[in-house]
């Protein structure tokens, strides 16, 4: 890579990043040195805030983020992890930092010299020069090959030879999850040298260099206070952050080399083959099950507390000649951090997996890399405040410039015109700003936890202020949990039979429905209780059959696996009703063994099993899944003419429906030969067996909450893998689609036979019927769209995609990639207020009964979708608090601005104990005080602004100045129109009584007031600028729509009471000095605020 060129990297991808080549250069390092001696260490200071450019590369992020990182070199026999090498000795030399190492290999009797890799690291990842791409890439795992399933099985059955596994850890290290837990001198330095500390520090040097010790050292001591509890709230967060890290993530483990033998986790790279004890264990790595079966819970990833069964990875078939997929096969994957409760395994045979991913390359890393390095809240607000602040600065300009001229005009000490000049700019720009702002989430991220929400993410809760759009899931969201199963339909002979309300009846318990029914699932015994998905749950024990799995013990002393084995209850008498079930059960016994399982894919859309009856000499195989998908799978003759119009039947009455088929194996069929047997030559030519119908119902509070969305004018959609007609159905009776509104399909076929893709759109009242064209201004109808069509219009119709969804409302037989493209292209639209920020932190809510789910930014532990209106509700408090504060802040420095400016032009300024009250007594209190309303009881169809640069926001602070402004140049010029006025003089003292009164007390001495601060101008302006700090609080604590009344805030209702009383208190001690503009500061210019801030403000 050339100096200063720069190469993309992560093209295309979510951590794309453009990245800059820079070396190092004598003469610029010298030249920084002296400018950092001349400048006092301040050139060294805007350097670590900038990305430094020498011997290092510079890289910028999607953000537009700045960072830095060296280039370190290692040599080693190879330039890439995967190539093959014929390594006859290695030899590792530790060199500093850069970990090289040297390897020597004989090659056609000549001496190979090392290749020479340059990498660097960046968040926790390591990035590899390419010399054949010409740019930098980072290696995931044994994903990186592009090999095939039956390659992992052929490749990597009997692990790997020492050299390479010690050549694999030069590229991808130690298979940890490394927290570093930074010192607190560290923390301290970092903290320190943040550009706000910075401000405060020459603020404090400013202000103990005009005299003003108090109210330096009270600020000083506030921001100790500050760095103190920030030290400690981040220290806190890297020990729980490592701690969860650590536990079980160095273990030993069982490795296939030219042996098994034990080695510690930490050793393993990609390639290697572990074994998973029958006791289970806590996976220290990505690995892919090659032999075995495994039940795991996933819940640390997912959030989930079912567990799910893993099985090995195909070795024949279509599926098996696939690339590998961690996405596409994660069914068969050990995922690093989860739980693996039980194994199934031969006696003679282990349960065995490849590791894929190691250390922050797996799930767990990426999760915890996520944390480490969190994206930015790009959130309009935040970038509005920042170029308010510079508007702020450029107030402080004119100031600055202002108050020089006036100095000179004067003939003012140049050291008394840069101080003051300076203190100009520390006074418009208000230091609590960003504390005081965070105030406001914190509060709203405390009232949440009350009801049961937590947030891993507070700055999330400002952007759910901003919603209007929320998607929802049907099944465990909208509908309960479990499912009711309302009755079974089976078919024979091409025809549905009369449908059975209870499957465990005499007549059915011994057919092939209910031996379906019995076991094609994926439940398991923990601890001696059914586990596993609650509607295989709830099909099984509607059948009234016993599950029973092998002990350790029985497995072990069987050459074959020990089935998991299904039975009917021992009462039940055998029924030979038909012929059908004399076929299949030719003997007494009814047990059957489950001999392989194909667990569901929501992609595919359906699961299976192979089972053999005790004493059969035929296996079968069965299978359950979505209709469609079903009855595609099977013989046509076997399906019933009626399908298409019973399965309608029941998807529009709002029932979940699952068909069913099943098959008899070739005799020939061994149990090994069934164990590397894919999937799609099973399930084919199946004979379809019939239907169950499952009753999901409608959460009690599902219809109040979305009537409350719509009503505050926010949309809702629906986003299931469930049926189409069946979702529109749920849609309906939850509210979400009203009776008297029309839902049009819209249905979309790819290319076939020469035939282009096409769309077609139907009612779902009338399918027959082509939809006639809807004009714009029609509004009652929604569009329903299927996984299928989606990805068809997506791919062969973009122009119409945002047209589509922006109608849309069901999407039905949604893949989860599906899901998240959606939710991608719902962000992008310009009418979707969930901007470029919002896609970056989605405010995602999952139902859980954790305390924090790594699934989403906010988890509530109330099992409805009632949290939704809290969340945003709170959102909208949120957000209207943080506009409150800004203004308020914004409005403080301004008003104090104001003060200082005039009491310059007569040379004057504010004392110390006047700013020390100010700031301390007034500002700082009533600031986190005034975010303490709570959010308003209902959701109202406004929204708050998201902008600070908006007409209306601008005219409502742009009044409060010029109102402000006007009171104080009247009250400046009023005062020196007084008949007991007098200017000031080293002599004279306004807040006492004239020196001529006391001119007969010659041994009296009084201290002269150098610095005119005891003048009649300067306690007029202060008793003034401090009422109308408190006359702005007021005004700007906003309540309805989106907060309760300020006067239910007691904590801030009491401080303004107490500050009016001190106030009213000091004018009455103050005299005749303020008696002209009492009236006007109590009394007009809090009315005057009032009225301005409603007439501007939203």
């Amino acid at each position: 890579m050339k100096t200063r060129e720069m190469k993309i990297m992560n093209q295309g991808l979510e951590d794309e990043m453009e990245v800059w080549g820079y070396r190092p250069c004598l003469w610029k390092r010298i030249l920084v040195g002296v400018g950092s001696v001349c400048s006092g260490g301040l050139l060294l200071l805007l350097l670590y805030w900038l990305p430094e450019k020498n011997d290092m590369l510079c890289k910028q992020d999607e953000f537009k983020q700045w960072f830095r990182a060296k280039v370190y070199v290692m040599s080693g026999p190879g330039e890439r992890p995967f190539d093959s090498l014929d390594l006859q000795s290695t030899t590792q030399v530790a060199n500093g930092d850069l970990g090289v190492s040297t390897t020597r290999e004989e090659h056609h009797g000549k001496l190979r010299q090392p290749v020479q890799i340059h990498y660097f690291t960046h968040h926790s990842t390591k990035y590899y020069w390419n010399d054949v791409m010409q740019n930098f890439e980072f290696y995931k795992g044994l994903e990186d090959v592009k090999m095939s399933c039956v390659s992992i099985h052929s490749d990597h059955s009997s692990g790997l030879p020492k050299t390479l596994q010690d050549y694999r850890r030069l590229f991808f290290g130690e298979n940890e999850i490394a927290v570093r837990v930074p010192s607190l001198f560290k923390l301290l330095i970092k903290e320190v040298l943040n550009p706000f500390y910075i401000f405060q520090l020459f603020s404090v040097i400013l202000w103990s260099a005009e005299d003003y010790y108090y109210y330096a050292t009270a600020i000083v001591f506030m921001s100790v206070i500050s760095i103190a509890t920030s030290l400690y709230t981040i220290k806190k967060q890297y020990v729980m952050l490592h701690d969860m890290v650590a536990a079980h993530s160095v273990v030993r483990v069982s490795v296939c080399r030219e042996n098994i033998e034990e080695a510690m986790s930490t050793d393993l790279v990609p390639g290697d083959v572990i074994i998973i004890p029958a006791n289970g264990m806590i996976m220290p790595c990505d690995a892919v099950l090659t032999h075995g079966t495994c039940i795991v819970n996933e819940s640390m990833l997912t959030g989930e507390s079912v567990p799910v069964t893993k099985t090995s990875l195909p070795t024949s078939g279509e599926e098996a000649a696939r690339s590998f997929n961690m996405e596409e096969h994660k069914r068969h994957i050990l995922f690093c951090g989860t739980h693996v409760i039980q194994t199934r395994f031969y006696a003679g045979e282990l349960v065995e997996a490849v590791v894929v991913r190691t250390g922050f390359s797996t799930e767990k890393g990426q999760l915890v890399r996520s944390i480490l390095h969190p994206k930015p809240t790009d959130f309009k607000l935040y970038r509005d405040a920042y170029l308010f602040l510079l508007c702020l600065v450029g107030v402080a300009g004119i100031g600055f410039i202002y108050t020089v001229i006036l100095s000179v005009m004067n003939k003012v000490p140049a050291k008394t015109i840069i101080i003051e000049s300076l203190d100009i700019i520390t006074i418009t720009v208000p230091p609590a700003l960003p504390a005081a702002m965070t105030a406001g989430i914190v509060y709203a991220q405390r009232r949440l936890r009350r009801v049961g929400i937590f947030c891993i993410s507070p700055q999330r809760i400002n952007m759910c202020g901003q919603l209007n759009l929320v998607c929802f899931d049907k099944t465990g969201t909208l509908t309960e949990d479990g499912l009711d199963l309302w009755g079974v339909q089976t078919a024979e002979g091409g025809r549905f039979l009369p449908p059975e309300a209870d499957p465990a009846k005499e007549s059915l318990v011994n057919t092939v429905f209910v031996a379906c029914m019995a076991t094609c699932h994926s439940l398991t015994k923990i601890e001696g209780e059914l586990s596993g998905d609650p509607l295989d749950l709830k099909m099984f024990s509607a059948t009234g059959w016993i599950l029973e799995e092998p002990t350790e013990e029985e497995t072990a002393l069987h050459n074959p696996i020990m089935p998991t084995v299904v039975r009917p209850p021992k009462h039940n008498p055998l029924t030979h009703s038909t012929v059908q079930q004399v076929d299949l059960f030719e003997s007494t016994s009814c047990e059957i063994g489950i001999v392989r399982q194909f667990p569901f894919s929501s992609t595919l859309q359906r699961m299976s099993v192979v089972v053999r009856r005790l004493g059969d000499k035929h296996m079968q195989a069965y299978l359950k899944g979505a209709p469609e998908v079903v009855a595609n799978l099977c013989k046509q003759h076997t399906v019933p003419h009626s399908f298409t119009e019973t399965l309608e039947t029941y998807t529009r009455q709002g029932f979940r429906v699952i068909a069913l088929a099943h098959r008899q194996l070739e005799s020939k069929l061994s149990w090994h030969k069934v164990q590397s047997l894919g999937r799609d030559l099973i399930e084919t030519n199946m004979e379809f067996i019939g239907l169950i119908i499952m009753q999901n119902k409608i959460k009690e509070e599902t219809a109040g909450v979305l009537l409350e969305l719509r009503q505050a004018n926010i949309r809702t959609l629906m986003v299931t893998g469930d049926n189409m007609l069946t979702a529109i159905s749920v849609a309906r009776d939850c509210g979400m689609v009203r009776a008297d509104e029309k839902v049009i399909i819209a249905d979309a076929a790819p290319p076939k036979d020469f035939h282009p893709a096409s769309i077609t759109w139907h009612y779902t009242e009338n399918p027959d019927a082509v939809s006639e064209r809807v004009t714009p201004q029609d509004q009652n109808y929604h569009f329903a769209v299927t996984g299928k069509a989606f990805a068809v219009i997506t791919e062969h119709f973009p122009q119409l995609v945002q047209k589509l969804v922006l109608r849309a409302t069901v999407f039905a037989r949604m893949a989860p990639d599906q899901k998240t493209e959606l939710v991608e292209v719902l962000q992008s639209i310009d009418d979707f207020s969930l901007s470029q920020a919002l896609k970056r932190a989605h405010s995602g809510i999952s139902l859980s009964e954790l305390e924090a789910s790594v699934a989403s930014p906010f988890t509530s532990t109330t099992s409805n979708i009632s949290c939704v209106p809290h969340l945003i509700r709170e959102g909208r408090a949120a957000l209207i608090t943080s506009f409150c504060v800004f203004k308020f802040m914004a409005l403080y420095s301004i008003i104090q601005y104001l003060s200082v400016t005039l009491l310059y032009s007569i040379l004057s300024n504010l004392g110390d104990f006047q700013f020390l009250f100010i700031d301390i007594a007034i500002i700082l209190i009533i600031a986190f005080t005034m975010s303490l309303n709570p959010a308003w009881k209902e959701l109202v169809r406004q929204r708050p602004p998201s902008s600070l640069i908006s007409g209306r926001l601008l005219c409502s602070v742009l009044t409060q100045i010029v109102t402000c402004l006007v009171f104080q140049v009247l009250a400046f010029l009023l005062v020196r129109q007084q008949s007991w006025y007098e200017t000031w003089t080293p002599q004279s003292d306004a807040c006492n009584v004239s020196r001529s009164s006391l001119s007969h007390s010659p041994n009296v001495t009084s201290p002269h007031d150098q610095k005119n601060i005891k003048n009649y101008e300067n306690t007029t302006l202060f008793y003034v600028s401090s009422f109308q700090y408190l006359a702005v609080a007021i005004v700007f604590s906003k309540g309805k729509p989106f907060r309760q009344p300020s006067y239910k805030n007691c904590k801030n209702c009491l401080i303004l009471m107490q500050r009016y009383v001190w106030k009213e208190i000091m004018v009455q001690f103050a005299g005749h000095i303020l008696s002209i503009s009492v009236f006007l500061i109590i009394a007009l210019f809090p009315l005057l605020c009032f009225h301005s801030d409603r007439v501007c403000s939203p």
